[in-house]
């Protein structure tokens, strides 16, 4: 399948689910884990300077993730394809009490580049609401978080490099996805939602091998939290529970 012919199959994909996305449990939890995870691994969080991070974050869908960050960050600039997606988190947006002085706003765009004029703007726009003005140079980044989104990324070492010149100087990334552990992985997608997804799961060792290679310091791969969740029966086995590691991806800019 052709990365073109795979994210169109995502965004069909996501766009059909996007309305009921927030009522699955499953993922309500997943991206708490995640929020979890974060806040334990990256040291802003420890140390209280939380508050001075600009985060851009890939694959933000409806925001579960972005909603919980928000309240704990300077500013989130949220980024996905799927347009289903991206209205679910504008209409979150709309909803809050302030949402013109909301610090938080998601674009639709695939991110291949830093300088993008759609995270470009996104960020200006978010400075603005804050009572910055006279930015010259591009916006840069404290932190880029994504949660269940590489596994659909057909270059991890194209987007890494990405990610890498979107950060400002000592700027981070922490990247949760489910662990590829043989093929009893597969299963974590049921077989009609199987179409798009580039592999199943992330390998500890290749991603410390290209988060390494990229040029990153600080790099360190380790399971944050195990999801338990059932599974469609297929090949032979019944429907069933099992047990899911996710990985956190770490790494800073020097």
């Amino acid at each position: 399948m052709s990365s073109s012919t795979a994210l169109e199959a995502n965004n069909a994909r996501f766009n059909t689910e996007a309305s009921e996305w927030d009522a699955n449990k499953k993922h309500v939890e997943t991206c708490n884990n995640a929020f979890e995870a974060i806040k334990r691994y990256v040291p802003a969080f420890a140390d209280g300077s939380s508050k001075e991070l600009d985060v851009l974050e890939i694959g933000c869908g409806t925001g579960l993730l972005s909603f919980a960050l928000a309240p704990h960050v300077r500013s989130l600039v949220g980024v996905d394809t799927a347009s289903g997606m991206l209205d679910a988190f504008n209409a979150k947006v709309a909803s809050l009490a302030s949402p013109a002085s909301a610090n938080l706003c998601a674009v639709n765009v695939l991110v291949q580049e830093a300088d993008d004029v759609h995270i470009q703007g996104a960020a200006a726009a978010l400075a603005t609401r804050r009572g910055e003005s006279g930015h010259d140079a591009p916006y840069r980044f404290d932190l880029v978080v994504s949660h269940l989104t590489l596994h659909h990324i057909p270059s991890m070492p194209d987007l890494l490099a990405t990610l890498f010149q979107c950060l400002k100087p000592g700027g981070r990334i922490a990247l949760t996805d489910y662990e590829d552990f043989g093929p009893e992985a597969v299963p974590f997608h049921p077989k009609k939602k199987r179409e798009g997804v580039e592999r199943h799961g992330i390998k500890k060792d290749e991603m410390v091998e290209i988060i390494d290679g990229t040029g990153f310091n600080e790099v360190r791969v380790e399971q944050a939290f195990v999801l338990r969740k059932e599974v469609e029966a297929e090949d032979g086995k019944p429907a069933r529970e099992m047990e899911f590691p996710f990985l956190i991806c770490l790494g800073q800019r020097s």
